[in-house]
């Protein structure tokens, strides 16, 4: 009979695991969390210290019964769900369903990958249950109650029923709103490039950029000041003012945290950083290859750090030496510097085994799986190889008070290149990488060819990728590694923001929400605040803060402006915006109003008149009517042309006869890009 319990989290990791012990232990899977707080009470003690009611989760009462059964004939329990603070929470759980105070050993594990040296020397050495931990994932969970659960109510009362708010969350959809409110007040200005073509002693002819006008940095503004200066350039004569020829590196790239993997994933492989951490957990727990079994193939995959153990280390360095010449292993490992702010807790991401060579094991992954991989194992290696090298030569012509600039660079050495480049979010101006120029001399003569000028415009920032979000998220110290995902998968699952061709734009309920909450609690929804937040939660785990306390002073602030958002926000219901508009079915004035799809037109005469419009602005802000776009679908009820219409989830048609006749089709977008009736699958 086994004598030694082992609690994993999922199947998947008994499989992998348990192929290394032998008959005296007994390996079982929680599925996750057992128990949590209630879901139709807010299920913390305002008045006790804040203190939680935790309930067992429905679903799991079997689950427990067999924790319980294995438990009570075992000397020894190793509590081994996932090393970071939920999956210290559901270490501490079981414990106390197991009941684990009686005569039992009970033991914390932790496992950074499921290689066989890892988790027996886990189990050789194991810790106690980390109380700290577990305080700041109790706090991080019962902050989001709180902040959930009473002010949600406040939005259905005020908005419409079923919203939500998160504590960060909302900071979120509020960082996505104000880039929005950049660009919408963004002015574009004129400016002009001009680009010259030179031919030179030696061949081939190049492109040089006008940078200087008078010494000065080149501003050309319109088409006029472009004109005068382009006839000054063409009947000018030119020079080589000056040459410079260096070698420049380009340093390695250190091996990936968890906002570096989604980044990338999304830059290389298009994955959402749900289906990166969904794809990421898989590999962590095991994949089945052949005869090997069960293996996991990477390493813990919510990380803030670059750290790399010496074993994997000198591992990768062999690999490099083995694959690659010597020309592309340094002589000393590289080490990278963690940001302020990591944790540490655990190493990078990283291949658990140089062993298990992507084309090697692609047999037995899904193409997902063998992509993510690979990205994994390429960053890894990349990240303990020599920089590339570039012979970069860059060229100032002067005529007519004028200076040009040509530049090049060569490749003179891939470096770690080889392996792997990093993805960009946005194109980027060509700036003459990899341009081949001439060779010339300084003071000589050379000759332009052709002038062109470019008419060009300022560009507003960017809206947000989801690599790009993650990113700002990090930056201002928004979350952890470990809710990056849910977040951005939250945000759009609430209908707050919507993903639209890899960028995020705010719904009108997420710009009308973000409003109501920034003016009602700009102290939850503040960045900073969020941020020290997340300090706080770092600092109970390392046992330099209290939950209690930090719950009091949070509270503090919050109930205040609680109680003043019940009283005093907007009713966004009852408003009406007045317009210009006339009904065009009674004639009366048209108000905007707000309902479950967003802001629309209604008839002030309502509920008299029931007409309804969609709406828009022209370019001056003012309201227009926005006449629904006809398609050549036709009705399948009465014949008529189908109208493109915007609803809760999207385009969908409706049929032109409306109101007589009420048929609706989903809708699609076809090569071409026009709106074609989706067919039924």
């Amino acid at each position: 009979m086994a004598n030694s319990l082992i609690v994993v989290e999922s199947p998947t990791k008994v499989k992998t695991i348990k192929k290394f012990l032998g008959k005296d232990f007994h390996v079982l899977a929680s599925m996750g969390h057992i128990k949590d707080l209630p879901k139709s009470s807010l299920g913390i003690d305002l008045e006790k210290d804040f203190e939680p009611t935790y309930h067992v989760i429905e679903t799991k009462k079997k689950t427990i019964a067999d924790l319980k059964k294995a438990a009570k004939d075992a000397e020894n329990i190793y509590l081994a769900p996932d090393p970071d603070r939920e999956g210290e929470a559901i270490a501490w759980h079981i414990a106390d369903v197991v009941d684990a105070k009686k005569n039992k050993k009970v033991y914390r594990v932790l496992f950074n990958d499921l290689t066989k040296k890892t988790v027996l020397e886990a189990i050789q050495h194991p810790l106690p249950l980390d109380f700290d931990k577990y305080e700041a994932q109790q706090t991080r969970r019962i902050l989001d109650r709180l902040v959930g659960y009473q002010i949600s109510p406040i939005l259905w009362d005020k908005v419409k029923r079923g919203l939500s708010a998160g504590r960060v969350q909302s900071v979120a959809v509020r960082i996505i709103c104000e880039r929005e409110e950049e660009i919408s007040r963004f002015v574009p200005e004129e400016y002009w490039n001009l680009v010259a073509q030179f031919e030179a002693g030696a061949p081939p002819p190049f492109d040089a950029k006008l940078i200087k006008i008078g010494g000065k940095k080149a501003k050309v503004s319109n088409a006029e000041e472009a004109g005068r200066l382009a006839a000054d350039i063409r009947s000018a004569e030119f020079t080589v003012e000056k040459l410079e020829k260096k070698e420049v590196k380009r340093s390695a790239l250190p091996p990936f945290t968890t906002s570096k993997l989604q980044q990338e994933a999304s830059r290389w492989l298009k994955f959402s950083a749900k289906k990166t951490m969904s794809v990421a957990q898989k590999l962590y727990e095991g994949i089945e290859l052949g005869k090997e079994g069960s293996v996991g193939l990477i390493t813990y995959m919510r990380t803030d750090s670059y750290r790399i153990a010496e074993e994997p280390l000198a591992a990768v360095r062999s690999y490099i030496k083995e694959n690659y010449s010597d020309a592309y292993l340094p002589q000393k490992p590289h080490f990278y510097k963690n940001a302020q702010k990591a944790q540490d807790a655990h190493e990078a991401i990283r291949p658990s085994s140089m062993a298990f060579k992507p084309q090697d094991i692609k047999p037995y992954l899904t193409p997902d799986q063998f992509r993510l991989y690979q990205l994994i194992w390429n960053r890894f290696v990349a990240s303990q190889m020599n920089p590339a090298v570039f012979d970069q030569t860059t060229i100032d012509i002067a005529g007519a008070d004028c200076t040009f600039r040509a530049q090049g660079q060569v490749m003179k050495f891939p470096g770690f290149t080889i392996v792997y480049t990093e993805g960009k979010d946005e194109k980027e101006e060509e700036n003459g990488t990899d341009k081949l120029l001439p060779d010339v001399r300084e003071n000589e003569i050379i000759k332009l060819i052709k002038l062109d000028t470019q008419q060009k415009f300022t560009q507003p920032p960017p809206r947000f990728s989801e690599a790009s979000l993650v990113r700002e998220l990090e930056e201002n110290g928004i979350g952890r590694p470990s809710t990056y995902a849910a977040i951005l998968s939250t945000i759009q699952d609430r209908e707050y923001v919507r993903l639209e061709k890899g960028k995020f734009f705010p719904t009108e309920l997420g710009k009308i929400v973000t409003e109501l909450l920034v003016q009602s609690f700009p102290t939850i929804l503040d960045m900073a605040f969020t941020a020290d937040m997340e300090n706080k939660l770092d600092a109970i785990e390392n046992g330099a803060n209290q939950r209690v306390r930090t719950l009091q002073d949070f509270y503090g602030l919050f109930s205040g402006e609680l109680s003043k958002a019940k009283k005093g926000m907007r009713n966004v219901k009852l408003e009406e915006t007045p317009t210009d508009l006339v009904c065009e079915k009674c004639s009366s004035p048209m108000v905007i109003k707000w309902g479950k799809n967003g802001r629309f037109l209604r008839c002030s005469k309502y509920p008299d008149c029931k007409n309804t419009r969609n709406f828009t602005h022209d370019e001056n802000g003012k309201v227009q009517h926005m006449e629904p776009q006809t398609t050549e679908v036709k009705c399948n009820k009465c014949g008529k042309n189908m109208v493109v219409k915007e609803g809760r989830f999207g385009q969908f048609l409706a049929c032109s006869g409306y109101p007589e006749c009420k048929n609706t089709m989903n809708a699609t977008v076809n090569e071409n890009g026009d709106v074609v009736a989706q067919e039924a699958p």
